[in-house]
């Protein structure tokens, strides 16, 4: 079957084969029309029952929506048919017979809740503008990766399975790993460390990451995307200028390449990549922003998190992607460098949606002596992490870097309400399958 003839390629004149679903049939009388669906679009196949076999016409008009076909037959103009051709069968094979009883319909014409299209994947996916956004999430990762190697990094994957979490905590997933105890990593951020104490020096990484966080929320998943960078002799702001790059990178491929994906959404008008450089506010501009607003029950002070609401009204404020540096210490993960004229500020920084945080980085410590000591401060036994800090004995250079979420920056981009939209089988508390 793999000389049929896309639907969107079949020119009048020519005789083809073409393939898909049965999107749906429209019995008018004594003339039909079965609409034939595949991956590059629709082409409308004419039955004419009086002039036809009738073999031909009731396997056409009988079978059920969704079922899988092969129709062979003539290109003809018809500029009333929704893609200006239609077919005349000569043959219509049956491939894949559907049920008639739908759990969910795949025209849209009914609307089915997040909880039943993701129990049903496959028939969800049916629909253009749901993939539409993975056609956009493909892209994004084309371009994400295509600016990656234009900073000169190379990219690697690191385990998924590891003897130790990444911060410590209980945010693990344990497993059994021949008889021993290990996780699901939450990070890659230890091993992407080391990678840039290697010949390597600049690296990326894209790839799972899992958390064992009990939220129920619609911005937050338990098997995610993380979009990872490190670049030795790079400081935060260098590490900030490359995720900016990045971040404009991956809107730019999808409003050059994604047009018709970002039509299917009903987002042609409206999608702009975003220019200029992103506003970079310190921590304390921010939650001094954030007071300001009076959008909080209490004042926030020093060393409080932003929390959700806080994020809301600062994003509303600002309203475009921006950066939060010059973190309190005490709030930031035990790698991450402090700034050398004031231990009390950390060099971390967050980059900002509107609407949500996408990013988190900073630049790390490299001095063996200062990273043990962060480990002892957090409550962790550096011991555990021997594999990681002995390579700070042998000549760890400065460096810097950060993690992207990408179902997050899918979902911001496109303006989706909630995450699993972005995910093709998404994870959380409640959902193990499919």
């Amino acid at each position: 079957m793999d000389d049929r003839t896309y639907t969107a390629a079949a020119e009048p004149g020519e005789t083809v084969t073409v393939a898909g679903w049965v999107h749906e049939i429209r019995d008018l009388g004594g003339i039909a029309f079965l609409i034939l669906r595949d991956t590059t679009g629709k082409i409308q196949v004419k039955f004419e029952k009086d002039e036809m076999d009738d073999d031909l016409v009731e396997t056409g008009l009988g079978v059920h929506r969704e079922s899988v076909v092969a129709v062979t037959g003539d290109v003809e103009e018809e500029p009333r048919a929704p893609t200006g051709v239609e077919v005349t069968p000569d043959s219509l094979d049956v491939v894949a017979e559907a049920d008639p009883e739908l759990p969910l319909d795949p025209s849209g014409k009914v609307d089915a809740d997040l909880s039943t299209r993701l129990d049903n994947r496959t028939l969800d996916l049916r629909k253009d503008e749901v993939q539409a956004i993975f056609a956009i999430r493909a892209e994004v990762l084309r371009s994400v990766r295509e600016a990656f190697r234009n900073l000169d990094a190379t990219e690697i994957n690191t385990p998924k399975i590891v003897a130790t979490g990444t911060e410590g905590g209980t945010e693990l997933f344990p497993i059994t790993y021949f008889g021993q105890e290990a996780f699901m990593n939450q990070s890659p951020q230890l091993f992407k460390q080391l990678m840039v104490g290697s010949g390597l020096e600049r690296v990326f990484e894209i790839g799972p990451i899992f958390r064992a966080e009990e939220h129920n929320t619609p911005r937050h998943l338990n098997e995610a995307t993380s979009i990872d960078f490190e670049s030795a002799f790079y400081d935060h702001t260098e590490a900030m200028d490359a995720c900016e790059t990045v971040v404009k990178a991956a809107y730019e491929g999808v409003a050059e390449n994604c047009q018709d994906e970002l039509e299917a959404l009903g987002l042609q008008d409206e999608f702009e990549a975003p220019e200029g450089e992103f506003p970079r506010l310190t921590y304390e501009e921010a939650i001094e922003r954030i007071n300001a607003t009076g959008e909080l029950d209490e004042q926030l002070v020093w060393g409080d998190d932003l929390p959700t609401e806080g994020e809301h009204a600062l994003g509303q404020d600002v309203g475009e992607h921006y950066f939060i540096t010059d973190w309190p210490s005490e709030i930031k993960p035990f790698y991450i460098k402090d700034h050398d004229d004031d231990e009390q500020l950390s060099t971390g920084f967050d980059m900002m949606h509107p609407t949500m945080e996408l990013v988190s980085g900073g630049q790390r410590e490299h001095r063996y002596d200062h990273l043990v000591d962060g480990f002892e401060q957090q409550g962790l036994d550096p011991e555990q992490f021997d594999y990681y800090t002995k390579m700070f004995k042998y000549g760890m250079p400065p460096h810097a870097g950060w993690g992207l979420g990408g179902e997050r920056l899918v979902m911001t981009m496109l303006g989706l309400g909630n995450i699993r939209e972005a995910v093709l089988f998404p994870r959380d508390r409640q959902r193990l399958s499919p």
